[in-house]
């Protein structure tokens, strides 16, 4: 008993580890959330398979045994029990017990014993008797089903243990070697199925299904520990139509999907939603969650430095060669809907003010739960650009402006690894709100012949003295070559305002490089605005008047051209449009062991509640003879599995009914 009460103790434990760990997550969700140390402990527990680990299943497996073993050695004592009335009781042992009592009778024995059966029967005891020669004993008992609730409670646990290795992937491995298949471990399309594939005989799995719309699929998917299999199955489901709809805070409220289902029987329409599932032939098909399922998509890549911007048109999921830019572009993922909380977002200008040496700007969020506007931003895309040597970055970018501190900008994510956090871009729209304004003026400040322009025109503006219009258009040029990138120092950053404070720092005495620093910042703000001006000149836009937009869209446009310059990417790849085509995920499960726990668990309550609350009792009547020679004595004695106050009522009951 004590060895069954530990193992059930640790798969109690091993339970809970399960239900608060989310099972079979990609091995980065998990380095995410521990660290890389905890991941790889608990990864050797395996405790992201608590289910399919093989300590769990010899746990389970001994617990079966040790509980059969302990059923089929009281069984026959039980049932024994059930059976023995106790009339081999002898009458002396009557008078040892602790609840006993004595009445005398002036009727006979015979008479006795029948008004005595019969108010014993009022109260639910019925009698059996056994005749002596001194005497007739009565015996008499209640709650014998106490006895069952501990076959039924120990029966239940092994329902559910044999339930759940029936379930669980035991029987899926033992199907793979018995079917003469092996675990797919490698990454991408399974291009030659069949080795991997199971047949419909499959006794017990629980497998993925993913079907996009207008779409039909009769092949599973199996995750299992080292690899995944394939499961056929005896139908075809085909996706008719997804629907989904959602919250203010951008979380799904309902998803569910009408399907087509046929099999050698026919067809059948169903919908299936989250706790709805479709059951057919034993099988359960749940709505488990739901993907892109290959929408297309409209990118148009726009050069930072100068050239033509071309549009390009991709499939969520696909792969498109650019030989032109050395570059291979996987679309990742379209995003329609996408809920931000406003309230934990630092300023802009904030963010984005603080360039690094090895990446660009952007910031991050000050976090501040109290505060929370949630806000849809509309549809981005996520895409990674991956270079011959198979290193890849991966890009976040919305399709429309969103407004910040007053502001509109653009948001341009990037993240080395799936491990990092994405870092944005804030790029400003201009009066027509779109990108175009600002990527004039990035592809001006790479043009020495507009910066020189820009500079000349500038200083021609800024003072009317000619001796000093020469050093100030040169200063201006070489804040814009700076912060273009164009003239770089040794061991100084590649450009942006670090590179002008490196310059600052080495060509400044320390106690003036403060005012310096406010000229040349007061220079550069005056030639980008130039620059805007002679560009927009070039291609025929009209210059907006000054007003406070113009000078927060030039004050942005500089932070974001400094920004730019650590962009690790010679063009932005721009959302124009797409067509969304949504995929269901469904669950599909054949559970056999499933009848099985409903059953073990009905018994267990059974049997708790029978072991708990209804208690045995036993009496016995001992009638014989009076003292006197005359009437007769009646000797009682109670028996109770639980001593309490219940018992004593009863027994105070009992001794009422025995008296003449």
């Amino acid at each position: 008993m004590r060895f069954a009460i530990a193992l059930l103790t640790l798969i109690c434990i091993a339970s809970v580890i399960g239900t608060v760990l989310k099972q079979r997550e990609p091995l980065n969700n998990y380095i995410n959330e521990f660290g890389p140390f905890w991941a790889e402990l608990f990864g050797r527990l395996d405790l992201f398979t608590v289910y399919s680990a093989p300590w769990f299943l010899v746990i389970l497996a001994f617990l079966v045994i040790s509980t059969s073993l302990c059923i089929a050695r009281q069984t026959p004592k039980i049932l024994h029990d059930w059976k023995d009335a106790k009339l081999r009781v002898r009458e002396q042992s009557l008078s040892a017990y602790h609840h006993h009592a004595v009445a005398e009778w002036p009727q006979d024995a015979l008479a006795a014993r029948q008004t005595l059966a019969e108010r014993l029967a009022a109260q639910g005891w019925q009698l059996k008797e056994q005749e002596r020669e001194s005497g007739r004993l009565l015996a008499s008992r209640k709650g014998k089903v106490h006895k069952l609730g501990y076959l039924a409670a120990h029966g239940a646990i092994v329902l559910v243990c044999l339930g759940g290795l029936l379930d669980g992937d035991l029987i899926v491995r033992l199907a793979l070697k018995l079917q003469g298949k092996q675990l797919f471990t490698g990454s991408g399309n399974v291009t030659n199925p069949e080795p991997y594939r199971l047949d419909t005989r499959n006794p017990s799995f629980r497998a993925n299904l993913f079907v996009p719309e207008g779409q039909r699929s009769n092949t599973a998917v199996l995750s299992l520990p080292g690899g995944i299999a394939l499961q056929e199955l005896p139908f075809e489901l085909e996706l008719k139509k997804f629907i989904v709809e959602y919250y203010d805070t951008g979380m799904p409220k309902l998803f569910a999907s009408e399907v087509l289902l046929r099999d050698a029987d026919g067809e059948r329409t169903a919908r299936v939603e989250v706790n709805k599932p479709l059951i057919h032939k034993g099988m359960a098909i749940y709505q488990s969650s739901f993907e892109d399922g290959g929408s297309k998509v409209t990118l148009r890549a726009e050069p930072l430095a100068g050239g033509r911007a071309l549009e390009i048109d991709g499939q969520v999921g696909g792969k498109l060669p650019l030989p032109s830019f050395q570059t291979t572009l996987e679309v990742a993922e379209l995003r329609v809907i996408n809920v931000e909380d406003f309230g934990q977002v630092r300023g802009a200008a904030e963010a984005a003010s603080a360039p690094t040496k090895h990446a660009f700007g952007g910031g991050s969020a000050a976090k501040d739960p109290s505060k929370k506007t949630l806000r849809n931003i509309g549809p981005a895309i996520t895409y990674r650009l991956r270079d011959a040597a198979g290193q890849a970055r991966e890009f976040h970018n919305y399709m429309q402006p969103v407004e910040l501190d007053g502001q509109r900008v653009y948001l341009m994510g990037m993240r080395e690894s799936s491990n990092a956090e994405f870092r944005y871009l804030r790029i400003p729209a201009d009066e027509n709100d779109s990108l175009e304004g600002w990527l004039r003026l990035r592809r001006a400040l790479h043009d020495p012949v507009l910066r020189s322009m820009a500079a000349q025109a500038y200083a021609q503006a800024a003072t009317d003295k000619p001796e000093l219009r020469g050093q100030l258009s040169a200063s201006a040029d070489k804040a814009l070559a700076l912060l273009a990138g164009a003239e770089k120092m040794d061991d100084g950053p590649p450009g942006g305002l670090p590179a002008l404070s490196h310059y600052i720092e080495k060509t400044v005495p320390a106690p003036e490089r403060e005012r310096v620093s406010a000229v040349l910042l007061r220079v550069l703000s005056g030639a980008l605005s130039q620059l805007d001006e002679t560009v927009r000149q070039a291609v025929q836009v009209s210059v907006p008047p000054t007003s406070e937009p113009r000078q927060a869209f030039l004050t942005q446009a500089l932070l974001s051209l400094s920004d730019s310059v650590f962009y690790p990417a010679q063009h932005l790849f721009t959302l124009q449009g797409f067509e969304q085509r949504q995929a269901s995920v469904f669950q599909v499960t054949r559970a056999p062991g499933q009848k099985l726990v409903y059953l073990g668990a009905v018994l267990l309550m059974l049997g708790v509640f029978a072991m708990l609350y209804i208690r045995e009792r036993r009496l016995w009547l001992w009638l014989a003879p009076g003292a006197a020679g005359s009437g007769t004595q009646v000797l009682m004695a109670y028996s109770s599995q639980r001593q309490g106050s219940d018992t004593e009522r009863e027994f105070e009951q009992l001794k009422t009914l025995i008296q003449p």
